[in-house]
């Protein structure tokens, strides 16, 4: 028979990994090594009575009860982290203004946000999702609090991890046999551009820039399209376009520094340091 209680850890574990996508990713959110986060998810299975997680070759997915835990899990951990907000702690309230790409939006910005509405339920988050090369000068002049970025110097905000560039073409247009090489690229100003354009310079590939977007949906309807090929962060790649590089005669590519920009206008707000910490705590990898 199935035991009847579910331990706050075991939850955290499991709905820290469906966020995450693997128990690597999620380890370090929920202060655990992999091996721990796996030993939670045998102890929860083994009260619930059965899996709540299909263990594939490359990603993992809800089964049937793990569907069904996972809404109840979440409301607990909300509840947990209310509770523990109003008995220990000052409620915070007011706003933070904060800023990150489309490209790491979805894949980083979502468990931080989501874990920090659990337990600062009455903050407003006022989103602006813009490239880097637009959040850093708004962060600068205070219009922003808090911004993830991608680098542009080294003392750029708080490192948290780096993320790679990759490749992308339609596979059903395979622009990447062209001479010149077709390409689209983001701003001037971009990074990700530079570092696209010194890449083919150095290996000596002929290129033509033929499509100039700031956004990425506007780079991947030229992809999709078979108007060009584009570099693109390794979290923002969707599976139905193709990875690209050596066996395709590309050249490597340099990895974004990801960091959190903090204004110094916001220093002095509770709300913001919470969110910061949330940030640190959740996105920081080992170098």
């Amino acid at each position: 028979m199935a035991r009847t209680d579910l331990q706050m850890d075991w939850l955290r574990a499991f709905v820290a990994v469906v966020d995450n996508g693997s128990l690597s990713a999620a380890a370090p959110q929920v202060h655990r090594s992999q091996s721990a986060v796996s030993m939670q998810l045998l102890k929860l299975e083994e009260a619930v009575g059965g899996a709540v997680l299909r263990r594939g070759p490359r990603h993992l997915s809800l089964t049937p009860l793990g569907t069904e835990l996972l809404g109840y899990a979440r409301r607990i951990l909300a509840l947990h982290g209310e509770a523990l907000t109003a008995l220990t702690g000052p409620t915070l309230s007011g706003q933070v203004r904060l800023g990150v790409p489309d490209d790491y939006a979805a894949s980083y910005l979502t468990p931080v946000l989501r874990s920090y509405a659990a337990r600062h339920a009455a903050v407003e988050i006022v989103l602006d999702c813009e490239q880097s090369t637009s959040l850093i000068p708004k962060v600068q002049r205070g219009e922003l609090d808090l911004a993830l970025v991608s680098r542009d110097h080294q003392r750029r905000g708080t490192l948290l991890f780096h993320e790679p560039l990759v490749w992308i073409g339609a596979p059903q247009f395979e622009v990447w046999r062209n001479t010149p090489l077709p390409i689209a690229v983001y701003e001037p100003s971009s990074l990700a551009r530079r570092s696209t354009i010194a890449a083919l310079e150095a290996q000596g590939r002929a290129y033509r820039v033929v499509y100039n977007s700031s956004s990425l949906p506007g780079q991947l309807a030229a992809v999709e399209s078979g108007l060009a090929i584009a570099v693109l962060t390794r979290c923002s790649a969707p599976p139905h376009l193709v990875i690209l590089g050596e066996r395709q005669g590309l050249p490597p590519l340099d990895a974004m520094a990801v960091a959190v920009y903090r204004s110094k206008a916001s220093r002095t707000n509770p709300a913001v340091d919470a969110l910061h910490e949330l940030v640190l705590q959740t996105l920081s990898k080992p170098a």
